[in-house]
């Protein structure tokens, strides 16, 4: 019996001894250490610690980096400016209580160094990768107060008021060295709300004062609601803090040892850190690039000139092109001038400047509270150079020079220069003249379009005999206007595809190979001769909308190119016939997967997840990467086609329009789209934008989570639309009673959070409250929800049964049964 006892013993200590070792620690204690090759993991096994040598170098280092993934990205070392040099390494609790790094077992070459009540203490790597020193109960040291040059989601980093004592990222050297670095960021305690980038002590980049959402010299910056960035002044503690609200690990920002702040994001599927932003990237981000009353301009390349009313201070070739005296003012103010002067002199004025980042240094008067205030205080004071009056802000006052002016291209604020009257007065009358000169070209233009088209006939025959042309034959009850010039022209960029060959392809143009019809016309599967399957469009003879969409299809999605686009593969304009040849989708278009009970299941949660993400993408493209800002104006189910693997591709751009980059949005009196998608600025004014895209793409998504159809969804209890719903059960946090019954089963809960969040928040009535396509795809590929509540959408389209889906509408042309109404909430 001793034997077996014995024997028990033995085998439960090997058990105790095996679980110990598969479970690594995540703290230290007094007496304990860690030598170089062994880890601490955190608890939830998300961050790790241990000796590393980064890139090339043989010198070891104490580090923390992911544990699950990314293992060679470090986030924060100890002992950066005290390497070890060799495997000799040990992280311990010293003496004192202090946690240090030795080098050869007893030397300290890096120590926390803070004052302890005792040396009875004890170090735990968190979940968050915050290293803690706790010494009688109290937290002593942190690794989130000590940054080096990365910022993680739950660091409260800033600026001690009381001591002015300013919480830093400092670069690495090199990106072998993780020494400290030629670069810094954190916020200037001169200059309030900012976060600089600076270089030794020179500002190399600056973010623009917070105003509640986000930095307003960071153009285009998402709000908070994205990425859980957020600024709080603790007025109790005297202390004024950064921190993220994010509730993952999934982001990160780091101060490169170049100098650029980036801010990346984890992509699972790919395994690598994307870079979703990073400034300074171009010239123009660099600090006070073009010197006092500057302005940087970003274009092709980065251009510097002079601000209204100011000339450069040296007018010599090496000034222009370097700018660093900058620019003087050209007219003195009228309140600089003495009484002696003499002369009529005109008041002073101020010069609107539009979409500007903001100069530096300007004085804060919180207790203005409009824009006709501020103008009146900066107006009172002769040294004021401008003012701004920014929402969220307050008024703004510059009585310095103005230095580090970008001009934006989109975003920006306005600006409000003072300026001489004379300067004032000589901008009106050149405009008088521009438009004298505008208006005698436009009625001299005018002239020549009404000549030409009194001869359209015989110019039409005199090109096409130039080109050397066959003369097509000419309609007079067609609007030949819209399908000659610009279609021929377009038509020649693209592969010229025979009108017999296409009508070899379908077989006569077959009912057989009939696969659709639209607007447009009739659409045929078709095989060319070389065994290539294609999709041929043909304009339907007796459709007036087809030749508008004809033209808008050539002009626009021939020059597109993107994955999640339906590629255009050629034209043919033979006669009367007008055709577009497009790459042949085998599994057609959503709406026949997603809306049918027998096929919806095929479309697995994966395949879903995917189909938003690809969508999204595509529109992205479409609004800010394409060579043309187009806005679709007709995104639904039925216009995203799928192809062999179920990827999706956005299709039927004959509603789209090209949108000026300067434009915000614009107006329309033919409202066109299908029911269900529109949104409510543009169904009831006929105001779109690129938040009209975000409107419908928001349908959208609710319907491939739910599987059911906007435009005819009401439920059965509660008589709400679909997106009523969608808000209902969110609110409720009954998110996956809203999901596919279909799929609901293997369906990811946190995925399907993700996407009805993203859903409300792409349909909130007002354009201003929905998100970019940017901010979707990082909250879709990031997984989290925003932090923003979306508010409960109040505008529904509702139509009859009866009516189909096919048919763009005209609001003119609308009965009783298929009206448009805008709900109020209660």
């Amino acid at each position: 019996m001793a034997y077996q006892f014995m024997g028990f013993v033995f085998l439960l200590s090997l058990l105790i001894a095996m679980a110990s070792l598969s479970h690594a620690k995540d703290c230290l204690e007094v007496g304990q250490s860690i030598n170089d090759g062994e880890r601490l993991i955190s608890a939830g096994e998300i961050f790790e610690l241990g000796f590393f040598s980064p890139g090339s170098s043989k010198n070891r280092y104490v580090g923390i980096w992911y544990h699950s993934f990314s293992t060679d990205t470090v986030l924060w070392v100890a002992n950066r400016d005290a390497p070890v040099a060799d495997a000799s390494g040990r992280l311990a609790i010293g003496s004192d209580g202090n946690l240090v790094v030795l080098q050869d077992g007893c030397t300290i070459v890096w120590s926390s160094n803070v004052s302890l009540k005792s040396n009875q203490s004890t170090v735990q790597l968190l979940d968050t990768g915050n290293l803690v020193l706790n010494n009688s109960g109290d937290v002593a040291w942190q690794s989130f107060d000590n940054p080096t040059d990365t910022y993680l989601p739950g660091m409260k980093v800033g600026l001690d008021l009381d001591t002015n004592v300013n919480q830093v990222f400092r670069s690495w050297k090199s990106k072998d060295d993780p020494g400290v670095g030629s670069y810094s960021m954190g916020m200037d305690p001169k200059r309030s709300t900012q976060i600089f980038v600076w270089e030794g002590t020179k500002p190399r980049w600056r973010s623009g004062r917070w105003n509640g959402q986000v930095f307003i010299g960071i153009q285009n910056m998402v709000p908070t609601y994205i990425y859980g960035f957020k600024l709080s002044n603790l007025e109790d503690e005297q202390k004024m803090y950064y921190y993220f609200t994010v509730s993952n690990n999934s982001q990160r920002w780091v101060l490169t040892w170049d100098g650029i702040e980036e801010h990346t994001i984890w992509k699972g599927d790919t395994k690598f850190w994307h870079s979703d932003w990073a400034q300074p990237s171009t010239a123009c981000e660099l600090y006070n690039r073009c010197g006092s009353y500057g302005s940087c301009t970003d274009e092709n390349t980065s251009t510097c000139s002079c601000l209204k009313g100011y000339v450069p201070a040296v007018e010599d070739e090496w000034n222009r092109s370097n700018w660093t005296r900058g620019c003087v003012r050209r007219t003195r103010l009228q309140c600089e001038r003495n009484s002696s002067d003499g002369g009529s002199v005109e008041a002073d004025g101020f010069w609107k400047m539009e979409r500007v980042k903001l100069p530096d240094l300007s004085d804060w008067y919180s207790d203005i509270g409009d824009e006709d205030g501020c103008r009146a205080t900066c107006s009172m004071n002769c040294s004021c150079k401008a003012y701004a009056f920014v929402g969220g802000i307050g008024c703004l006052v510059w009585g310095v020079d103005l230095v580090d002016i970008h001009v934006f291209s989109s975003d920006g604020n306005d600006m409000y220069l003072r300026l001489a009257g004379s300067e004032l007065e000589t901008e009106t009358k050149t405009s008088g003249h521009v438009i004298a000169i505008l208006v005698s070209a436009l009625v001299l233009a005018f002239g020549c379009i009404y000549l030409a088209w009194k001869c359209k006939k015989r110019l039409r025959v005199f090109i096409i005999r130039r080109r050397g042309q066959r003369i097509l034959p000419v309609n007079p009850n067609r609007d030949e206007d819209l399908i000659e010039g610009a279609e021929d022209q377009q038509c020649q960029e693209l592969p010229s595809i025979s009108f017999e060959s296409i009508t070899a392809s379908t077989s006569g143009f077959s009912n057989e190979n009939l696969i659709g019809e639209g607007g447009f016309g009739p659409v045929y599967k078709g095989t060319l001769p070389g065994g290539q399957e294609v999709a041929v469009k043909r304009l339907s003879r007796g459709s007036g909308q087809g030749h508008t969409e004809f033209k808008n299809e050539l002009i626009l999605i021939a020059r597109l190119q993107h994955r999640n686009l339906v590629r255009l593969l050629g034209c043919c304009i033979h006669g009367e016939e007008k055709i577009l040849v497009y790459e042949y989708m085998p599994n057609r278009s959503l709406n026949t997967f997603l809306f049918d009970p027998q096929k919806k299941g095929l479309l697995d949660w994966k395949t879903r997840y995917n189909i938003i993400e690809g969508i999204a993408r595509g529109l992205l493209y479409l609004h800010r990467d394409s060579r043309l800002r187009i806005i679709h104006r007709d995104l639904k189910a039925a216009n995203i086609l799928l192809d062999k693997d179920m990827n999706p591709k956005i299709s039927d751009f004959g509603m789209a329009r090209i949108f000026g980059s300067d434009d915000n949005e614009s107006n329309t009196k033919r409202v066109v789209g299908t029911y269900g998608y529109m949104s409510p600025e543009y169904a009831m004014q006929g105001i779109f934008s690129i938040k009209s895209d975000v409107y419908s793409f928001g349908v959208l998504l609710l319907e491939i989570v739910s599987g059911r159809k906007n435009s005819i969804f009401t439920h059965q209890e509660s008589s709400v639309s679909l997106l009523g719903y969608a808000w209902r059960l969110w609110n409720a946090d009954n998110v996956m009673e809203f999901v596919d019954p279909a799929i609901r089963d293997s369906c990811s809960q946190k995925q399907a959070s993700t996407c009805v969040n993203v859903g409300l928040l792409c349909v909130q009535n007002h354009a201003n409250d929905r998100p970019s396509m940017s901010s979707v795809i990082i909250m879709l590929e990031s997984g989290t929800d925003a932090n923003s509540q979306p508010r409960q959408p109040t505008f529904t389209a509702e139509r009859s049964p009866h009516d189909t889906e096919s048919s763009p509408y005209d609001l003119r042309l609308l009965s009783a049964n298929n009206s448009i109404t805008l709900v109020t909430g209660r």
